[in-house]
């Protein structure tokens, strides 16, 4: 447990999408205000029931969810270790071979008809005719 930080628990921001704290999701607007101690006492009781709730549903689940998904995580490593890249490697090394072979193919097909071409060709000769 010595790589856990029990104080930034999103290092990498991967949720600061998520807001819901009380003045991210409740506003009175100019204009209109409830009574001041409605308003205290709404924000008590939002965070008293986001916060237990938070942690009965992490207390119930959390555990769970992080094993599966800490198995899910490890599953999808093993797939690209052992299964996709060397088939990748694989797929890579075959198309280096049809590579060589089209490659040829071309030379033996093409070469001829375009080396005769270039030689027809090359007996034209253009005037400029000046005027």
């Amino acid at each position: 447990m010595d790589g856990v930080d029990l104080v930034n628990r999103d290092p990498n921001e991967l949720n600061s999408h998520i807001k819901v704290n009380y003045e991210d999701v409740l506003a009175e607007p100019d204009g209109i205000r409830s009574f001041d101690c409605v308003w205290r006492c709404s924000y008590g009781c939002f965070n008293c029931g986001k916060n237990c709730v938070y942690k009965l549903m992490t207390t119930l689940c959390g555990l769970c969810i992080a094993f599966l998904w800490g198995c899910d995580f490890g599953c999808l490593a093993y797939h690209h270790v052992w299964c996709y890249t060397p088939y990748m490697r694989e797929f890579a090394i075959g198309c280096g071979y049809l590579q060589k072979c089209f490659g040829t193919v071309i030379n033996c097909c093409l070469a001829p008809i375009c080396e005769a071409c270039g030689m027809c060709f090359s007996k034209i000769h253009v005037q400029n005719s000046g005027k």
